[in-house]
């Protein structure tokens, strides 16, 4: 098996990407502070628990594994917080990611997949997004990310680096039948926050805003299947094997899904109505995001066949109901 060295693959994103590299004959090895991520989350290949921020622990998995390629996931992501603790984000996804990358090329590891995100285009003033509309962030998460992007094109031109930033829309769904799934602390993704109100686990589900210029006034984000973004990972090694330089794709359906339609869409799970309660507009929440996908097709062959909003809210319920895998996760906890 052909070993790739995978950042945060004890997260959300992380390990399903683990799930799909095992499943196309490579052994993912996990390096993980368990700071955000999940011991029952690794269950396709080994765990180092680490830092990425730390070169002497990087290279010691470079020289005992030689991975083909490392797959970068590790990132704090809360946009909230990004805001009130800059130093903490700029130092972890800038300046960890800067760690990584010189380990990598005193190991001689020349391929990296970057976990990315639309965050970086802010707000732009039409949809859908190409790869090609500016990059403008407005919050300190989005900004580290595109820093990194910066970071990865000069090492691309300065060291022969081969990288390809993908850049996620909202990514959603679980692998339910393999035990793994969406588990943040605090959550603030739409979907299992309807999830949760749907079960009585928290209160009514917040609607921000429901005077927006869309089809029923609430905002509409491209929702895209965690295991299609997993596949869309293994074929960026592929890609990156014959392909120098570097190179960004996004990664989303084209097709938005409203607020409404998701909080529909656990109801019809659930069979009851959804709690809810309609509360102001957020500042900086823009009425649609919506992905131009065409590049990730016709450049890395991947399309999203797993991102009809009914198959992800069916695959997150099943997650988030099932006791047993409820009951692992409390337990690690």
């Amino acid at each position: 098996m052909r070993p790739v060295l995978v950042t945060g693959g004890a997260g959300y994103v992380g390990s399903h990407a683990c799930r799909m590299l095992a499943a196309n004959g490579y052994l993912p090895v996990t390096l993980d502070n368990l700071s955000t991520g999940h011991r029952w989350a690794v269950k396709w290949g080994p765990l180092e628990i680490g830092d990425m921020a730390d070169q002497a622990c990087v290279g010691a998995l470079i020289a005992r594994y030689q991975p083909v390629a490392v797959m970068h996931f590790a990132a704090l992501s809360l946009v909230g917080e990004s805001a009130s603790k800059p130093g903490r984000y700029y130092g972890n996804n800038v300046a960890g990611t800067l760690s990584l990358l010189e380990a990598m090329r005193a190991g001689g590891v020349d391929k990296l997949i970057f976990s990315s995100t639309c965050a970086t285009y802010g707000e732009p003033e039409s949809c859908p997004i190409a790869e090609t509309t500016p990059q403008q962030p407005i919050n300190v998460y989005g900004r580290s990310k595109l820093m990194v992007e910066t970071i990865l094109k000069d090492f691309a031109a300065a060291h022969g680096l081969r990288a390809a930033a993908l850049r996620y829309f909202n990514a959603a769904g679980a692998a339910h039948e393999d035990g793994i799934g969406e588990a943040h602390e605090p959550e603030t993704h739409l979907i299992p926050l309807v999830i949760a109100a749907a079960r009585g686990a928290r209160g009514p589900v917040q609607v921000f805003g429901t005077d927006y210029p869309t089809a029923d006034g609430t905002c509409e984000r491209d929702y895209v299947h965690v295991n299609d973004l997993a596949t869309a990972h293994v074929r960026a090694i592929d890609f990156l094997t014959a392909s120098a330089g570097f190179h960004a794709f996004n990664l989303g359906t084209g097709r938005p899904y409203s607020v409404r339609q998701v909080i529909g869409a656990v109801a019809t799970q659930a069979g009851r109505p959804v709690p809810q309660q309609i509360a102001a507009r957020r500042v900086g929440d823009p009425p649609a995001l919506y992905a131009d996908p065409r590049r990730a097709r016709d450049v890395l062959g991947w399309e999203a066949t797993q991102s009809d909003l009914d198959h992800i809210v069916a695959s997150a319920w099943r997650w988030h109901t099932a006791d047993a895998i409820q009951a692992e996760v409390r337990r690690a906890v």
